[in-house]
């Protein structure tokens, strides 16, 4: 899989609020650049260009010294289920009421399990 060169809509960016560049990641996460590109290419986050820049990833997709646990597994069903990077970041910041708000919130809460099942849905 390729990087993501859609540019974002505004109403996605400000969904999404804070943005880290690959640079930022590596930083981060203490890993190479080219290592944080990888998880870009696996899926393991997703990022977007903004401004023409380098790809950028939710800061909320970051953990202290690793991806968010469950969003790699919740990527991977929602493009399952024909979503696209751009369209996955709407899904993931927009309030859910059954999950008690947005899921991006619900994995950052421990509760990955419960957000992978209500994305399973969306294929059906």
């Amino acid at each position: 899989m390729t990087l993501s060169v859609a540019q974002i809509d505004r109403q996605t960016d400000e969904l999404v609020g804070e943005w880290l560049t690959l640079s930022e990641v590596a930083r981060r996460l203490g890993l190479s650049a080219g290592r944080a590109k990888q998880l870009l290419k696996d899926r393991k986050l997703i990022g977007v260009r903004r401004a023409g820049g380098e790809p950028q990833v939710p800061a909320v997709f970051l953990g202290p010294d690793d991806v968010l646990k469950g969003l790699p597994g919740t990527l991977t069903v929602l493009a399952d289920a024909g979503y696209d990077d751009i369209e996955s970041l709407r899904w993931l910041f927009t309030p859910e009421e059954s999950l008690r708000g947005a899921p991006v919130e619900a994995l950052a809460a421990g509760r990955h399990t419960e957000v992978k099942r209500w994305a399973q849905t969306l294929g059906f």
